[in-house]
């Protein structure tokens, strides 16, 4: 007896509204924090290329088959998993990857807050003018004070989560979709900006030359660690997000285009990220490989020393923070999906409910830093891959060929053979790599092949 019932989640009203939610899950906060620092401590444009190639083999392949199962089953990420496990005659236990998916997606939203409220509040003191006359030294201590102020960050992640809730409360179509569809266009025409005001007046030759010109010298196992790593939480996938997203899409929808798409969008905005940065960091001698500091200590530092700078800073914050927000309600809109699907709660219900919970841990990790790298450790090293790697496995080897050509029509013959190619082989064992050197890591395991 085939699983009835379709889905209760509706449609996107246009492909561009679904683009443009997708590429803002995807476009976040790693794209201007992690990246430019991830690039810059493996010795740039050797990074990016590397980089590249892990998104082309192992990002889009995953990202593809996400979409594709969603789709295919119209149902939240666990109910999607389960009802193509029941369709390809496998074992509804294959579910799990939903699970695992949704488990480290909200995991990753319960800190992710926090972050994303520091990011605020860096836009406030920036628009205040707060940081306007000080030495890079003061500017370096405005974060350190700002992190161990807990009742502050409190109040800027509770402003953040009371958004991110009320927009999922309306819907997808007139809370996700009408938000994206106004902040995202309006996120590219304020990047491009950043960029062009950048070349104007910062060092953008050396900007581009340490992003674009190859050292080859400076490539080791760790770099391509980096990339594989970047590519695969830059976008998206492995958190249950693009499974959900495709649950609301049409079945003429061309999804290797859409893919295509989607993962070429968030490496651009990757890209241009650096091109925003960097010349703001070579201009003021200051270092590309300062780590997170970069985001929060380094770059405002070179804010403050510029004229105009507090606006400069505060456009560029407010970019960050767009970015932030179009993540986090694709990351609650995931577990949201499921509790309209599998509770009484209804749409509003459940994003209160399940907004409620993520925001009380939210609040639990501003006070905890031990209890934030936990949340931010078994999220990243243990949930997200093995998600990935889950769905990897799943509609690489347990779904049948027969099935995935159905569900990929707009494929031709030799690309549907290259996604099969990488989704049953090279993925997983990229996202195993992942795995494996995440809990080396955790646990202080020296392994060999990273040197």
């Amino acid at each position: 007896m085939a699983m009835g019932g379709a889905s209760a989640h509706g449609t996107w009203s246009s492909r561009f509204g679904f683009l443009m939610a997708a590429i803002g899950s995807s476009v976040g906060l790693g794209n201007f924090w992690r990246f430019p620092y991830t690039a810059g401590e493996n010795g740039g444009a050797a990074f990016v290329l590397i980089y590249l190639a892990c998104v082309a083999l192992i990002g889009f392949p995953i990202l593809m088959a996400e979409l594709s199962v969603g789709r295919h089953a119209r149902r939240s990420a666990v109910g999607s998993t389960r009802k193509m496990a029941f369709d390809a005659g496998a074992s509804e236990l294959w579910s799990i990857a939903g699970w695992v998916g949704m488990a480290g997606g909200v995991m990753i939203l319960c800190f992710y807050s926090v972050v994303a409220g520091w990011v605020a509040s860096y836009v406030y003191k920036m628009f205040t003018g707060a940081m306007v006359g000080m030495d890079p030294t003061e500017v370096s201590s405005v974060f350190g004070q700002l992190v161990g102020d807990t009742g502050t960050v409190i109040l800027w992640h509770t402003l953040f989560m009371g958004v991110t809730m009320a927009i999922v409360c309306f819907g997808v179509i007139k809370g996700i979709e009408r938000t994206v569809s106004i902040l995202m266009p309006l996120f590219f025409l304020m990047l491009v900006g950043m960029v062009i005001y950048a070349g104007l007046t910062a060092d953008m030759g050396a900007a581009i030359n340490y992003l674009f010109a190859p050292d080859f010298s400076k490539i080791t196992a760790q770099t391509f660690l980096e990339a594989l790593g970047q590519a695969f939480f830059s976008m998206s996938v492995g958190s249950a997000i693009m499974i959900t997203y495709g649950s609301y899409l049409s079945r003429d929808d061309n999804l290797p285009q859409s893919a295509g798409i989607i993962a070429g969008s968030d490496t651009l905005v990757a890209i241009i990220a650096g091109l925003a940065i960097f010349p703001f960091v070579f201009a003021f001698g200051l270092s590309p490989d300062a780590g997170p500091g970069l985001f929060f200590q380094t770059l405002p530092a070179a804010f403050s020393q510029m004229p105009g700078g507090q606006w400069v800073g505060a456009a560029f914050f407010f970019l960050a923070l767009i970015a932030a927000l179009t993540s986090s309600i694709s990351l609650l809109q995931v577990i949201v999906a499921f509790g309209e699907e599998h509770t009484d709660f209804g749409r509003v219900g459940s994003a209160l409910f399940f907004g409620a919970i993520i925001y009380m841990f939210g609040v639990a990790a501003a006070f905890s830093g031990d209890f934030f790298d936990i949340l931010d450790k078994v999220s990243g090293t243990i949930l997200l891959p093995l998600g990935g790697l889950l769905i990897a496995l799943f509609t690489g080897w347990i779904v049948s060929k027969a099935l995935m050509q159905k569900e990929l029509p707009h494929a031709g013959e030799k690309f549907f053979a290259y996604w099969r190619f990488t989704i049953r082989w090279l993925a997983p064992v990229a996202v195993g790599l992942i795995i494996v050197t995440g809990l080396a890591s955790m646990f202080g395991i020296s392994l060999p092949f990273i040197g």
